[in-house]
């Protein structure tokens, strides 16, 4: 893709949509950024100058939502991403070992990209789930929970098939408290 990014005739009546299902256009900056994610793969500066010039709200707005949400692509991106909780409670629990497994078995380094395009992987601070840690979520969807390297194998090999993770329900594990239940 360019530098110059657009959006044609049905983005922008699907771009309407959205603003007006909010009593302010400013509250629909997330979907609308979402809905630029999802057509242009990534948020960089043209697409964030695309949105704030579409919704007529300040660069600098539009700017700090993108940054301050890690959903949000700066750069483009793999297929697949891999967001690994790397914050306290997955620390704890194996957050880092999770990741230089990822980064050893895909032979990139967090906040890379493969060369075929098919995975990107990010530390990401919190992603709500601390009592499934360690985990990840794959391209802003599903969590993967109580990662494993095992699991992590089976993720990678699945998704090269195209297989995605489906939902996983959050049942505490056996050894709750050190003890078998």
């Amino acid at each position: 893709m360019s530098d110059t990014y657009t959006f044609n005739d049905q983005d922008l009546k699907e771009i309407k949509k959205l603003i007006t299902k909010y009593p302010e256009k400013q509250a629909a900056v997330l979907p609308v950024l979402w809905y630029a994610q999802d057509k242009f793969g990534h948020t960089d500066s043209a697409v964030q100058k695309l949105v704030a010039q579409t919704m007529d709200i300040p660069e600098a707005h539009i700017h700090g939502v993108v940054t301050f949400y890690t959903q949000f692509y700066e750069k483009p991106m793999g297929k697949h991403v891999l967001d690994v909780c790397t914050c306290l409670s997955c620390q704890v629990c194996g957050g880092y070992d999770m990741l230089n497994h990822l980064e050893e078995k895909l032979g990139i380094k967090a906040g890379e990209t493969t060369p075929d395009g098919e995975f990107s992987i990010q530390s990401v601070e919190c992603l709500g789930a601390c009592g499934y840690a360690p985990m990840l979520q794959v391209t802003n969807d599903k969590f993967v929970n109580h990662l494993t390297r095992e699991k992590l194998d089976k993720l990678i090999d699945d998704l090269k098939a195209g297989k995605k993770p489906e939902f996983e329900s959050n049942k505490m594990p056996q050894h709750v408290n050190g003890s078998e239940k």
